[in-house]
């Protein structure tokens, strides 16, 4: 399967979302739901065309961005060395979005629910695809963790996102096992994802500093 049909996957897929909208919309309220609190309530409303339009027209822009980003930058043939893994990512964000576009209709539809406990999973599914993504990502301007010094150094890269690939998976894990303590769902997603982030970025300097010192040395002796 070719890079412009994996495209086409999620183009499909954001597509079926903006024509999830035209058929719901004779049956949904002038003002919908769009915001949720911690407990699963409505806390924020939109009027009917900005909620319908909205998540469908991000998608349809970022699936532009994101096909770009592997003809631009210093290192764009870099990304070609794992452009399978990328286009896929692109599929699942699309998925991940139309998932919560979906819902935001079906709630808006009467049939109400935890709507927080939707968000949760689908983010939990994301990230545990951006986990595998990172492991195969190569040092690249655009995508994966990117400090400077991951971009400074191959190997600072590499072991960076292995680590970065994990945790990435872990924090999903985490935020399923969440869902089964209700408001308190979202802490389970919250802190391991801050704490991922920031583990990350001083692991990626510690390994660079490290690095240069060896280097130091050996050009000492």
């Amino acid at each position: 399967m070719s890079s412009r049909h994996r495209f086409l996957i999620a183009a499909v897929v954001i597509v079926s979302s903006g024509v999830a909208s035209v058929l719901a919309a004779p049956d949904l309220p002038a003002q919908m739901a769009t915001h949720w609190n911690a407990a699963g309530q409505p806390d924020g409303t939109m009027s009917k065309p900005v909620a319908l339009a909205l998540l469908p027209g991000i998608s349809a822009a970022l699936l532009v961005l994101f096909a770009v980003i592997p003809r631009v930058g210093p290192l764009r043939e870099n990304i070609a060395g794992f452009r399978p893994v990328y286009d896929w990512f692109v599929v699942v964000f699309a998925v991940f979005m139309t998932v919560i576009h979906g819902g935001i209709l079906v709630f808006n539809l009467g049939y109400e629910f935890d709507f927080t406990l939707l968000v949760l999973a689908a983010v939990a599914g994301l990230f545990y695809y951006v986990g595998v993504l990172l492991t195969h990502t190569e040092r690249n301007w655009f995508v994966g963790i990117r400090t400077p010094w991951t971009l400074s150094s191959d190997e600072v890269w590499d072991r960076t996102h292995r680590l970065g690939g994990r945790l990435f998976k872990l924090t999903a894990v985490l935020a399923l096992i969440g869902l089964l303590f209700g408001e308190y769902a979202v802490y389970f997603l919250l802190v391991p994802a801050l704490l991922t982030a920031g583990v990350t970025v001083v692991y990626s300097y510690y390994l660079y500093e490290r690095i240069e010192r060896g280097a130091d040395a050996e050009s000492d002796r």
